[in-house]
């Protein structure tokens, strides 16, 4: 794409977000695996008022409603999950339809984090090849993330790509409703919104490494980067670098568990241990594959699940492991149950 036309700001207005076919397709993709639960349930058995009082909230700037709930997983830190009602889910995934391949220009190649054609395993594939292409790597994580999010400075970068008073004001609310450090900072874990917006507030931290001399096969996922160098003084430098961007431009610190080592020895990296000839699970994804090995055992033993269940949870299980080399783990998991081969739902 040319550069100039690249940084041109996108015209958004309202009437687009709340076009009724936008809303259909938001709605479907807000509730896709979710029709089970009573509020998303109660929203799709009166589907037509509700997208109608959502479109007139859109245009008269009354949305989002800002209602939500809360709840804490240990993953494993303690992190606090917001959950937007499901009227603002939409809203968000409406939003997102119309300006998704904006933000999409928004981020470097090597940036995996909420993005279509990316994920945790290319990210991870990245790595890899970063690992076997540069002699020393620099491994970081943003300090505390979400909640240091200024509203101010991540406003700005929006501005910088669209217009629309009415689009801006909408995003200003969405933002502003998610603090979750005090007025003007953070973003709540757990919402579309948050997600792009956070993905895109340190773009500017990947550009900046790309530009470090002797440093290269950068990769971020979210607020986790690592990046490749020539040497370790290219290591310690780039790194102080980085360290000083963040700190002037983007107000954010860098967590003090900071690695820079030798390419031979292999990185941790999204749940995988990464080696320059291997893809290795890691710890927790090796802990979460045998329990979940023993629980399905356990229902289907006790005759608590049907077969096609059974087989659903069995492809859940494997897929926990999925990208890395894994044979010889999971072999030695199932052979503690009697299996010479991994499984579907097997009759006793």
């Amino acid at each position: 794409m040319d550069a100039a036309l690249s940084m041109r700001r996108q015209a958004v207005t309202l009437a687009a977000i709340a076009e009724r076919p936008n809303l259909e397709l938001a709605c479907w993709k807000a509730a896709r695996g979710r029709q089970g639960r009573p509020a998303v349930a109660r929203f799709l058995a009166e589907r037509e008022r509700q997208l109608d009082q959502l479109a007139a909230a859109i245009l008269s700037g009354q949305a989002p409603e800002g209602r939500g709930s809360r709840f804490v997983i240990h993953d494993p830190k303690r992190r606090v999950i917001h959950a937007a009602c499901f009227a603002d889910r939409v809203l968000h995934h409406a939003i997102f339809n119309v300006v998704e391949a904006r933000f999409e220009t928004m981020l470097v190649d090597s940036s995996f984090a909420c993005r279509p054609g990316k994920g945790v395993h290319r990210a991870v594939l990245a790595v890899q090849r970063s690992l076997q292409r540069w002699p020393w790597f620099v491994q970081v994580d943003v300090d505390g993330y979400f909640p240091s999010i200024r509203h101010d400075l991540l406003m700005a970068l929006l501005q910088r790509r669209f217009k629309g008073a009415g689009f801006m004001a909408l995003l200003g609310r969405i933002v502003d409703g998610g603090a979750t450090a005090g007025p003007g900072r953070g973003l709540p874990i757990g919402t579309l919104a948050s997600q792009h917006f956070a993905n895109a507030f340190l773009d500017g931290a990947d550009r900046f490494i790309l530009d470090q001399p002797g440093a290269g096969g950068h990769v971020r996922y979210m607020d986790d980067l690592l990046w490749g160098c020539e040497s370790r003084a290219v290591a310690v430098e780039s790194l102080a670098a980085l360290e000083g961007f963040l700190r002037e431009a983007l107000d954010l610190r860098l967590k003090p568990q900071r690695r820079i080592a030798r390419s031979s020895e292999g990185a941790r990296f999204c749940g995988y241990r990464v080696r320059q000839g291997a893809i290795l699970p890691g710890r927790r994804k090796m802990v979460r594959f045998r329990a979940a090995v023993v629980r399905i055992e356990s229902a289907r033993r006790a005759g608590l699940v049907l077969d096609g269940d059974c087989q659903r949870a069995w492809d859940a299980s494997l897929a926990t492991l999925a990208g890395c080399a894994s044979e010889g783990f999971r072999r030695r998991v199932l052979g503690g149950f009697g299996y010479s081969r991994e499984p579907g739902c097997p009759s006793d």
